[in-house]
């Protein structure tokens, strides 16, 4: 497309227009269309020459890419503002991709960038995985230890404004953009959630640099926490389970995996997280638009944990490559999933990259579940339903007990038993997990997750015994 030729086109203000500058407006539009029918059609105009129903498809196309090209024009010779082509067509590009689904967009060069720096581990930003729905910008998950978390923001709250301007009308990358900024700098979100009245937060952006797997050891169990699938995960995975088998030797009863708000991200590494912990078996499948696209991932011998108990945990924060790992393990019985439906994204994109290093992400497959689930827009169910919640101990107050009453028969076990004493307090998963880790387990699902797996030991050693 020649610029130069493009400007000296004239606005059509409904004034006689002179008959050379209309022809060539005409050649123009031609020009326009013909390009755009090449780069998205592939050279459209070949399919023409056939018969039938091929050569009316042809046409069809073809006058629907003449018409995005007299609206290129229009748009280009009377909006109100000059606007340059590049904005245009990016424009253009982005609404096409952008209306198919929610996951679907155009990456200009510098998104691009943004977005291969991202999987790599470490990005600027707020630390906030988002969507769009109804318009807004969805939170599908704060990042731990980012100052997306350290505010308080939760799955499933929106986005309504930023720095006070609407984000009705944006993209998700425009929006994603303008969170983005110089770090140490402040920007304020305008947040709706539930049934509560719209409420503003501010927050500093900062380097994100993700530490995708954590672990801790609580009283016989080990825990890992999975906070995003980037190229680091897998290791960090092996790493974690060394360190917990160290600690713990012959006393580790289980593993509690936490994909809990883990908004997903590389399927690469959500298949070799599930691979350690499988001996054989499907992964998971990938069924795209024709049949004979269609994948299957398989396990290879070797599970990590030597067969260890595995409690997974998921909520509405876990989504895409979650939902894999904890669907597969699922559906092979290799691990319960606890906790509450996940987020139901089912669908996988491919990054295409474009001349002058843009790319765009398409959605190019539905991935299936061992057992043939599509999970697109359903979740996953947890095998256990736990809703989240918080400890709280219930003071009972000082009761008296057998061993209080006056002339008490003893025990014969223990003729020299000492005299009663106030009862021993028991601690809770959480309160042993504090004199530990000095680190307060207050989550009603962990503490459920840590119960069922050392109840399930206790169950094996004495149908053993």
């Amino acid at each position: 497309m020649n610029n130069s030729r493009l400007d000296d086109t004239a606005a059509d203000s409904g004034a006689p227009t002179r008959p050379d500058k209309a022809r060539s407006r005409a050649i123009r539009r031609v020009a326009v269309s013909a390009a755009l029918a090449f780069a998205v059609g592939g050279g459209v105009l070949l399919g023409a020459t056939g018969g039938g129903q091929s050569q009316t498809n042809s046409t069809d196309t073809y006058r629907q890419l003449s018409l995005l090209g007299d609206v290129f024009e229009k748009v280009r010779a009377q909006y109100v503002e000059e606007v340059s082509d590049e904005k245009l067509v990016e424009a253009a590009i982005n609404g096409m991709l952008t209306s198919l689904d929610p996951h679907s967009s155009y990456l200009s060069a510098k998104s691009f960038q943004d977005m291969r720096v991202q999987t790599k581990g470490e990005f600027g930003g707020l630390g906030i995985e988002v969507t769009m729905e109804n318009g807004f910008v969805k939170v599908v998950s704060p990042i731990d230890d980012t100052p997306a978390s350290e505010v308080g923001l939760q799955p499933g709250d929106y986005i309504t404004h930023l720095d006070g301007e609407a984000v009705l009308g944006l993209t998700l990358s425009d929006a994603v953009e303008k969170m983005r900024g110089k770090v140490g700098t402040p920007i304020t979100l305008t947040i709706r959630r539930a049934e509560e009245e719209p409420f503003d937060v501010e927050i500093t952006r900062a380097i994100i640099t993700i530490k995708s797997v954590r672990n801790r050891v609580i009283q016989d169990i080990g825990y890992i926490r999975i906070t995003t699938f980037n190229e680091q995960t897998t290791v960090g995975l092996q790493e974690s389970v060394s360190e917990i088998k160290e600690e713990l030797g012959d006393r580790l009863h289980g593993f509690v995996i936490d994909l809990r708000n883990n908004p997903g991200g590389l399927l690469d590494q959500a298949i070799s997280v599930t691979d350690a912990f499988l001996e054989r078996g499907e992964i998971v499948s990938t069924r795209g638009r024709e049949e004979a696209n269609a994948s299957r991932v398989n396990a290879t011998p070797g599970d990590i944990t030597d067969g260890k108990p595995v409690v997974v945990l998921i909520n509405g924060g876990s989504a895409s490559a979650s939902e894999i790992v904890a669907g597969a393990l699922q559906d092979h019985r290799r691990a319960i999933v606890l906790g509450t439906q996940s987020f139901g994204k089912g669908s996988v994109q491919t990054i295409l990259p474009l001349q002058g290093n843009a790319a765009m992400r398409l959605t190019t497959a539905r991935y299936y579940t061992p057992s043939g689930r599509s999970i697109q827009a359903k979740g996953i169910e947890p095998d256990i339903k736990v809703e989240l919640a918080k400890i709280e101990k219930i003071e009972e107050g000082r009761r008296r007990r057998e061993a209080d009453l006056r002339g008490a028969l003893v025990n014969p076990d223990e003729s020299d038993a000492p005299a009663a004493q106030p009862p021993a307090e028991v601690p809770t998963p959480g309160e042993a997990a504090s004199a530990e880790n000095e680190d307060p387990l207050e989550d009603y699902q962990l503490a459920r997750a840590v119960d069922l797996l050392r109840g399930f030991h206790l169950f094996q050693n004495r149908v053993v015994n």
